[in-house]
């Protein structure tokens, strides 16, 4: 399904990194006795994944507080009065609640309008996309003028439960201890997307076109715990990586072959976003798609896999590096499990981001361009 936009600009990023780093060593250290049990090598939970840091939110940090700073840093960059939001969709993994919705915290912490548009949307590491085109969709149709999409990520509490759970069980192989090696890699952030009509734009990054498919026999390849009121709510996962790595990118194939369908071709392509689950996926992909990884922004090295906010973040780290830049053609290559796929094709003519840096992440960006250097800006 193809949906094309001519009246809506991504007008502005907000986001917030935590402050703890915590690198894959440091967590290796605390699984010791597995590792020497299963004669695993040290080093092993990086080389499988390129992941060398992930960071986590302080103890006790709710979900919707990042996600109202981050929108708040969007709105007040952009100049956007509260007022004017006509739609908040809340779309990370992590929520505070069942009930209410997240966004109803969001929407009262940024004093936003009654007349508002206020639920939650969750598609595991789409959320943020599929939040970001219904909201383009209503501004399209002329339903409102401006909407934001946000999501706060938390990794904290399912690395804690995954380490506790490997320390605990001494029954586990080197083979039944493989599915729940992903959730070691998982990190947190939180980042928000601002779109308004063009009559209210100052940027004209323009959101051009969206695709989606859904091929969901493969629903059972990355699966969380249940979420039921009245359960523990204890967070656990089991991965394939290997049988989702290979499904994803047949997925991830046939919806950028869709997204070019409509008159955009590789050589228009100024930079690339994937979603930022690990090194294997990211090249796996790009082969796929005979993208060049030049063009390509990875973050994952240092944020992890901060699911549903992991390619908006990348997308405006890519900005801060200059991997983005002002007239770039880019296409951000979404995936999740189920599996969905979400691909854009978007024109960042004056990108507007916001959020603090620490100088952990500062060094970061600055060697951005050593994963892949920056190539030469595609000739008009």
């Amino acid at each position: 399904m193809t949906m094309v936009f001519r009246n809506v600009a991504v007008e502005a990023i907000g986001f917030e990194l935590p402050p703890e780093v915590v690198s894959s060593e440091s967590i290796e250290r605390r699984l010791a006795e597995l590792y020497a049990r299963l004669k695993l090598p040290t080093g092993r939970l990086e080389l499988m994944s390129g992941i060398a840091e992930r960071r986590f939110f302080p103890v006790g940090e709710s979900i919707g507080g990042p996600s109202v700073r981050s929108a708040r840093r969007a709105l007040e960059g952009a100049g956007i009065p509260p007022e004017q939001i006509g739609c908040l969709i809340h779309a990370s993994v992590c929520r505070d609640y069942l009930e209410p919705a997240t966004a109803s915290r969001v929407h009262a912490g940024l004093g936003l309008s009654s007349s508002c548009w206020v639920y939650d949307v969750s598609n595991a590491c789409l959320g943020l996309l599929n939040g970001l085109v219904q909201i383009a969709t209503m501004i399209e149709a002329g339903a409102i003028k401006a909407g934001i999409v946000v999501g706060t990520e938390s990794a904290r509490n399912l690395v804690e439960a995954t380490v506790a759970f490997l320390n605990e069980n001494t029954e586990l192989t080197r083979q039944t201890v493989k599915p729940h090696f992903a959730s070691l890699t998982i990190g947190s952030g939180s980042c928000a997307l601002l779109l308004v009509h063009r009559d209210l734009t100052r940027t004209g990054n323009w959101l051009r076109r969206a695709v989606a498919r859904a091929e969901c026999d493969h629903h059972d390849l990355c699966q969380s715990d249940t979420d039921q009121a009245g359960s523990a709510m204890q967070p656990l996962m089991q991965t394939d990586s290997e049988e989702l790595l290979e499904a994803g990118v047949a997925v991830g194939q046939r919806t950028f072959e869709a997204l070019l369908a409509n008159g955009l071709t590789r050589d228009d392509i100024d930079a690339t976003i994937c979603h930022q689950v690990g090194s294997a996926h990211r090249r796996r992909m790009l082969e796929a798609l005979q993208l060049d990884a030049q063009r390509d922004v990875a973050t994952f090295p240092w944020l992890g896999n901060t699911g549903s906010v992991a390619l908006p973040t990348a997308l405006a780290m890519g900005v801060l590096a200059g991997r983005v830049r002002p007239s770039d053609r880019v296409a951000l290559l979404g995936i999740g499990s189920g599996i969905n796929s979400v691909m854009l094709h978007a024109e960042f003519n004056h990108p507007m981001v916001f959020g603090d840096l620490d100088d952990n992440a500062r060094q970061h960006i600055e060697r951005m361009n050593s994963i892949a250097p920056a190539a030469q800006p595609t000739a008009r």
